[in-house]
């Protein structure tokens, strides 16, 4: 079984990326199955994939292949599914059942996530779906912002986790106010591991900035990266990239 210890933040690879290049022709290359195995190969934790009902990268069928890659070869690998649960994702969940679904609060032509979701607005449609996904064994993580007050609401509608999106703390580094951004994530991963979520943490995360952002934020379960990880797989290999991402996690557990 490939799972990250107790101590150690998860590392789930992001391989839409890999897809989004291989659908610039009609060869098949690069393989998004190949590419989830050398980087499972190298130590990662589990495989995330987002398809958007536009396919544009990551598609169908390679959701399925991927499913069962995981299933027959790597069984104890986390398989994350992202996306919009009103759009496409829970096609996915209810024929997988895949270990986690993260619920993303994006549009269709969304060119890349760009925020969480917010409460009380969005709860009453998200608890029914939330239910459907727990009932069918699936964990379920909710796409959120850093923001300490939204912690609670996002477990009274019945999520496992949630999933930080560190956009804006990626963009912060270097800037006067980066210690404060920092601090609120670390705030709002308090909150929501006080109310009994756990903890996820996702979106431009790199090498340059994901030791720091693990020291400061508590018990992150999991990290999802793909662009950042994608582009250091293009230089370095997949194998050498993951060992790399391993290291930074490793560093700040230390």
């Amino acid at each position: 079984m490939n799972t990250a210890t107790s101590s150690r933040t998860a590392l789930s690879v992001n391989v839409n990326k890999v897809a989004l290049l291989r659908n610039t022709r009609h060869l098949g290359i690069p393989s998004v199955v190949r590419a989830a195995t050398l980087c499972l190969q190298a130590g990662a934790h589990g495989i995330t994939v987002h398809p958007r009902p536009d396919a544009r990268h990551i598609r169908t069928g390679d959701v399925h292949e991927l499913h069962a890659l995981l299933k027959q070869d790597w069984p104890g690998v986390e398989f994350n599914i992202e996306g919009n649960p009103f759009h496409n994702l829970m096609d996915f969940v209810r024929e997988l059942r895949p270990h986690q679904a993260t619920f993303v609060p994006d549009s269709e032509d969304q060119f890349t996530s760009d925020h969480g979701w917010t409460f009380p607005q969005d709860a009453e449609r998200l608890r029914p779906l939330i239910a459907e996904a727990k009932a069918l064994g699936v964990r379920v993580s909710l796409f959120m912002d850093p923001a300490p007050e939204m912690m609670a609401a996002a477990r009274a509608v019945g999520a496992d986790r949630v999933e930080l999106y560190t956009e804006g703390y990626a963009a912060s580094r270097g800037r006067p106010d980066a210690d404060a951004v920092l601090a609120r994530y670390a705030a709002a991963a308090q909150a929501a591991q006080a109310v009994g979520l756990e903890v996820n943490a996702g979106h431009d995360l790199s090498q340059e900035n994901l030791t720091d952002f693990l020291r400061a934020v508590p018990q992150v379960k999991e990290v999802s990266i793909g662009h950042a990880f994608v582009a250091d797989a293009l230089e370095a290999g997949y194998a050498a990239a993951t060992r790399a991402y391993l290291a930074c996690i490793e560093a700040a557990a230390s």
